[in-house]
């Protein structure tokens, strides 16, 4: 396993220290995993850090090893003494890795046994973030540990509140929000796969117009890419506005404005553009559902039930449909239907 150090450092030669302030090091880092840069290398080692001067009374935070996770707990521990116990998920984040089951009763139990933690704190209690729960039967944890499980806030923003307050959480805390700018933050990481899938696109187009009677131009090209923003972009961030509740239905819907408008704009409406115009309607909406589904991975506003659903059902008739766009269009280019465009 690969591990991060770069966020604490070993003073008595046993439990390492976690430093509540962000280096360079770590800011540039996580634009890296903004951008989906070796992402899944992106971890700590598990095991238990200090954060402060924490002594046998002092709470026990429970986290995973996602590096990206890991620093925004640590930077809102400042002035706090306490434990943070790092479970090993993979370098997966606690909502997902609470699904995928590596942040749960067997890895939590587990690594309490490693670290001894019963000898390094005098009382039973263990605060874990609340989007752990699905992976975690608390039940088995206590008998098979001693340590009871308590849920903390959603947002690592509120952990020293919810200490202050009895290890109590408010409504507010355990609201789960999934704001304008959380989406924002988000985008970027949708965005490089994309550009990677789109080299494929260019270079089929590009192969394409060596032979074809009617070449692909920078308008289509345009086109595409226009597509493949609004799927990968503005479907994420006005995805509470848009009607439906399937992600891949909410990027076709604004995929199609987004193909008439294009449309509308290049006369693709005249009539010796009609069957080129055919071919784009049903192939670029598509190109953004596509886009905009893959971005469930990231969303609090779908379930594991609820993606499954829309990739055996929805999927494959998208499929088809693009499949039937791709033909007329690429039937338009080989063999110059249409009138070139301007």
């Amino acid at each position: 396993m690969r591990g991060e150090k770069c966020c604490c450092s070993v003073k008595d030669g046993s439990i390492p220290e976690a430093s509540t302030a962000l280096s360079f090091k770590d800011i540039l880092g996580a634009c890296k995993i903004r951008l989906g840069i070796d992402r899944m290398n992106y971890r700590v080692e598990p095991g238990l850090y200090s954060v402060g001067r924490p002594d046998g009374g002092s709470p026990v935070l429970v986290s995973a090893n996602y590096k990206l996770t890991v620093d925004a707990v640590r930077k809102n521990l400042d002035g706090l003494n306490c434990w943070l116990l790092i479970l090993d998920t993979k370098g997966v984040n606690v909502w997902c890795a609470a699904g995928k089951g590596t942040f749960g009763t067997e890895e939590l139990v587990k690594r309490i046994e490693a670290v001894k933690l019963s000898e390094v704190v005098n009382h039973r209690e263990l605060i874990l973030p609340q989007l752990g729960a699905p992976g975690v039967a608390a039940n088995e944890v206590t008998g098979r540990t001693g340590f009871s499980v308590i849920y903390g806030p959603v947002r690592s923003a509120d952990i020293q509140a919810f200490i202050s307050a009895g290890n109590k959480a408010t409504e507010e805390m355990r609201l789960i929000k999934f704001t304008f700018t959380d989406r924002l933050v988000l985008t970027p990481m949708e965005i490089v796969p994309a550009v990677k899938k789109s080299l494929q696109v260019f270079s089929v187009l590009f192969l394409t117009n060596l032979f074809a009677k009617r070449p692909f131009t920078k308008h289509d090209v345009a086109a595409y890419i226009g597509a493949v923003f609004v799927g990968s972009v503005i479907t994420p961030l006005l995805l509470p506005y848009i009607p439906g509740k399937a992600f891949s239905i909410k990027g076709w819907q604004l995929g199609f404005g987004w193909t008439a408008a294009y449309l509308v704009l290049t006369k693709g409406f005249a009539e010796s553009n009609r069957f080129l115009s055919a071919g784009k309607l049903f192939l670029l909406p598509c190109v953004s559902s596509y886009h905009a589904l893959n971005f469930t991975g990231s969303s609090t506003y779908t379930s594991h039930s609820g993606v499954k659903k829309e990739i055996e059902q929805i999927l494959p008739f998208m499929a088809g449909i693009a499949a039937i766009g791709a033909a007329f269009l690429l039937f338009a280019h080989l063999f110059g239907i249409g009138a070139k465009s301007k």
